[in-house]
């Protein structure tokens, strides 16, 4: 699939801690960055959020007419999907999938107008951070809501494999 115009990845380095000699049956875990703010990926921050979801969890779709929103799958597995409804983008009406978590770090950027959802992969819950350009309103909410199955859209969620 097309990457779409605007949305941006970094793939994250990942760090890993020297095992301890004198505790061989202690693993070591691994450091990443995540958001930098002289990489300029995040033009104005509003807040950060995270979510859990369970394996087989689909949330699609919902769009922003004034935030983008920077996400990163911490823990689990997610195929993140993305549709660009900005009529007057070069990739207007396409879709791209991405697939990010565990083994497969990396940070997303969402640009305002495109809608975005994500299926957990795999065995374990997913915790995904996201950070956005806004700080949400409860009275006046910046969210616009399509179905996970619009045939305007036509996603095949049913293609993933859960195993994964």
């Amino acid at each position: 699939m097309p990457d779409i115009d605007g949305v941006k990845i970094k793939i994250l380095k990942v760090h890993q801690d020297i095992p301890d000699a004198d505790q061989p049956d202690i693993k070591p875990g691994f450091l990443m960055e995540v958001l930098r703010k002289d990489e300029g990926l995040l033009k104005k921050f509003g807040q950060t959020t995270f979510t859990v979801a369970y394996p087989g969890t689909i949330k699609a779709f919902h769009w922003h007419k004034k935030q983008a929103d920077l996400w990163f799958v911490a823990t689990g597995k997610a195929v993140v999907v993305l549709h660009d409804l900005r009529s007057d983008s070069p990739t207007f009406g396409q879709t791209q999938e991405i697939l990010a978590g565990q083994g497969d770090y990396k940070v997303i950027l969402i640009p305002i107008g495109v809608a975005h959802g994500y299926k957990v992969l795999g065995t374990e819950p997913v915790l995904l951070f996201y950070h956005t350009t806004e700080s949400y309103n409860l009275e006046n909410p910046d969210e616009e809501r399509i179905a996970y199955d619009d045939p305007k859209i036509g996603f095949d969620w049913d293609k993933l494999d859960l195993s994964s």
